[in-house]
């Protein structure tokens, strides 16, 4: 073992020195991807269809204008129009994902993040105008039997189920949606309202990213945070009354400090936090004066503030942490809406009011006294058969005054797996998400990453609920030979040092022990040199650099390394 250790000594520098050369491989493959990107921008500006280029501000900036200004509220328009406006997006997210930070200035950075909202946010609007435009044209959609509006229009990408109350009879509170399974039962008071009910499915998520954003504090804050701690310690000494006079008007918070959830963010933190150089003795007079303050008022200080902590731990609970759960198969958008007033035929002529409001939410529970109870809203969602939920969902609706997915305000919740539909409560009208814990299969109980072919790679990972086997091919290549079991073997590599393995994947307890005939090496390439032949070294050498790279994004993606 000593001469092994020895002899793996002598020859690292020049294994690393070899290591070092592969690895080039990486920056021509980062290099392609830089020319692959400059080269789509040329063909874009080349090909002259109409279609901006997310990335030029003027070209996205006139694309909404002028969709905005666009008056025709077609649902399968705005739907054509919407997946357009979808692959904007997905441009844009990719290349905040794929470009590399010596490439992307922090400008364009926020540039794209403010073109992705203002896109989101103008295609919801749309949705709406179209759901307008729809719901004042209900008698054309009109059921034969309840005499109500029903329709469904849907594409690969948003799902509408509308549904109009026009006739106003209790018999009639409960639907179902047939072609997707969604339905609903109404309280009685809104089966007899002029009312609309909307289920509004997108397969994709537009709404949990706003989380991210509200977590994360601008960079300028965090400096003028940085200064006020610094300026508040530089003046600890200024004498008490001062002191005590700014801690009894401290100064509110701004827009910018503040989280949309009501939240002070790190500037507000620290600002209260550096203020704690006063003395012990005058912080015991403002506390006694505090309490003193509060019994006047008839108020006992310890249950006030044991109140406060029950109803914080209990708002913490509701919340959901999205580093935890993970919004799986889209987000629907349960809405109440104001029926509009209804096309009318006079003569030749179609004539409607036009409302400058637009598309109205019907407030429920209506705005009464606040010990007023009022019925719940059952709903029942049909699972799209593309999406698989392991455990059971965490059925959450978002709060959008603190941009956050909460679990309060749903109950009484049945998941049937095998109709695979989901009925639930809510004590009003959410947008909710089905969420599952993002960990559920990890650990993971094995994977293989298996070679089948030049510049192809088959990797499984195997977990507690499913295998998931990726195929890595820069074509479609529909024959593979595989590779038999004898035919693999166990190496170890701890950072330091690589060998291969005496024991199997069979084996029943774990050894360390060296197979016959073999020896360390500083990396793994090098200790499969020993075993390898010159072809299979050779193809190793002539791999496609972005075949290498889709590997290690690939490895760091599942991190089974970590994992396993």
């Amino acid at each position: 073992m000593e001469k092994l250790k020895a002899k793996d000594q002598e020859r690292r520098e020049s294994e690393l020195a070899e290591l070092h050369s592969l690895e080039q491989k990486f920056l021509s493959a980062q290099q392609w991807k830089k020319d692959y990107r400059e080269n789509a921008k040329w063909e874009h500006y080349l090909s002259c269809d109409g279609s901006p280029d997310p990335t030029v501000l003027p070209e996205i900036n006139t694309f909404m204008s002028l969709w905005r200004e666009d008056q025709n509220e077609d649902i399968q328009l705005v739907m054509e129009k919407g997946e357009h406006v979808l692959n904007l997006i997905e441009k844009l997210q990719f290349l905040l994902l794929d470009t590399p930070p010596n490439e992307i200035t922090e400008k364009e950075t926020l540039q794209y993040q403010e073109s992705i909202l203002e896109l989101q946010n103008l295609l919801h609007q749309k949705y709406n105008g179209a759901t307008e435009h729809l719901l004042k044209t209900a008698n054309m959609y009109e059921d034969s039997e309840s005499g109500n509006m029903q329709a469904v229009i849907k594409d690969k990408n948003v799902t509408f189920c509308i549904w109009a109350n026009m006739k106003k009879k209790v018999r009639f509170k409960n639907h179902v949606f047939c072609d997707v399974k969604h339905g609903f039962d109404l309280p009685k008071s809104l089966a007899v309202s002029s009312v609309a009910i909307r289920i509004l499915h997108t397969h994709y998520d537009h709404v949990s990213p706003l989380w991210l954003q509200c977590q994360s504090v601008p960079k300028l804050e965090v400096l003028a945070s940085e200064e006020l701690t610094q300026h508040s310690n530089d003046n600890v000494e200024k004498p008490v009354e001062e002191e005590k006079k700014a801690r009894e008007e401290p100064n509110m918070p701004t827009d910018k400090e503040m989280c949309s959830d009501g939240r002070k963010s790190a500037t507000s933190f620290k600002e209260t936090t550096s203020i704690a150089g006063i003395s012990e003795t005058e912080e015991e007079i403002e506390k006694k004066s505090e309490i003193l303050d509060i019994l006047s008022q008839g108020q006992d200080p310890p249950m006030q503030e044991n109140t406060n902590e029950k109803e914080e731990a209990l708002t913490a609970e509701t919340i959901v942490d999205l580093q935890q759960f993970v919004p799986v198969g889209g987000v629907y958008h349960i809405d109440a809406l104001q029926l509009p007033p209804q096309v009318k035929k006079v003569k030749d002529w179609n004539m409607v009011e036009v409302l400058a409001v637009g598309l109205e939410s019907y407030t429920y529970p209506p705005e009464e006294a606040e010990d007023a109870t009022h019925p719940p809203i059952q709903i029942t969602l049909g699972l799209s058969d593309d999406v698989i939920y392991f455990k059971d969902p965490v059925i959450a609706r978002w709060d959008p005054a603190g941009q956050q997915w909460r679990t309060d305000g749903i109950s009484n919740i049945t998941y049937k797996t095998q109709e695979k539909s989901l009925t639930f409560e809510m004590d009003a009208f959410y947008t909710v998400a089905l969420l599952q814990d993002a960990h559920c299969h990890m650990l993971y109980q094995a994977w293989e990453l298996r070679p089948t072919g030049m510049d192809e790679a088959l990797l499984i990972v195997t977990t507690v609920f499913a295998t998931i086997q990726i195929q890595i091919k820069v074509s479609e290549h529909l024959k593979a030979d595989s590779i038999e079991d004898k035919d693999w073997s166990l190496y170890m590599f701890n950072g330091e040092k690589a060998q291969k393995l005496k024991i199997t994947e069979t084996s029943e307890a774990f050894s360390e022990e060296l197979e016959d005939d073999s020896e360390f090496h500083s990396t793994l390439y090098h200790m499969l040199k020993d075993f390898a032949s010159k072809e299979a070294m050779d193809k190793v050498e002539a791999a496609s650099d972005l075949f290498i790279d889709v590997v290690y994004q690939l490895l760091l993606a599942t991190r089974v390394l970590t994992y396993s």
